[in-house]
């Protein structure tokens, strides 16, 4: 499974850097994961940019109003993502620092939360990383999940 992170702004902070490069070290071996910064701005303009640059694709909104899933629920949902011929890259959108419109909440075909909580840009980043890291090790049988 392609995957493609799109994300508002540069990380800036070290410790987001460095948990970036770690994870998409380790996810090398799993699946293909590209992370694409778009400029930041205010929500109208970051989530039409959003929209139109993840075009073609299944699209997965990072929204604290989404659905909270376990990490079970993620790995069968990334199971049956890949058993669908017609997904061939999913794309999940991290917006601008207020959040996604409506208008692109309404469009993607999941809305994800990965906490109530409002996270960070760069800690959710980090966060999304770890959680397509642990799916991929659930699904090859690795201790890392445990």
């Amino acid at each position: 499974m392609n995957w493609k992170i799109f994300a508002a702004g540069k990380p800036a902070l070290a410790y987001a850097k460095s948990g970036i490069e770690e994870y998409l070290k380790r996810l090398k071996r799993g699946s293909k994961v590209e992370i694409i910064y778009l400029k930041a701005g205010d929500s109208e303009s970051v989530s039409s940019n959003l929209f139109e640059r993840s075009k073609g694709t299944f699209r997965i909104a990072l929204d604290e109003r989404g659905q909270a899933w376990s990490t079970e629920d993620y790995v069968g949902k990334i199971t049956t993502w890949e058993m669908d011929p017609g997904i061939k890259t999913i794309s999940v959108l991290i917006g601008a620092s207020d959040g996604h419109t409506e208008d692109l909440r309404s469009q993607a075909n999941e809305v994800w939360a990965l906490s109530p909580l409002t996270l960070q840009h760069e800690l959710a980043l980090v966060v999304l990383l770890e959680q397509i890291y642990r799916a991929y090790t659930i699904k090859r049988g690795e201790p890392y999940h445990r």
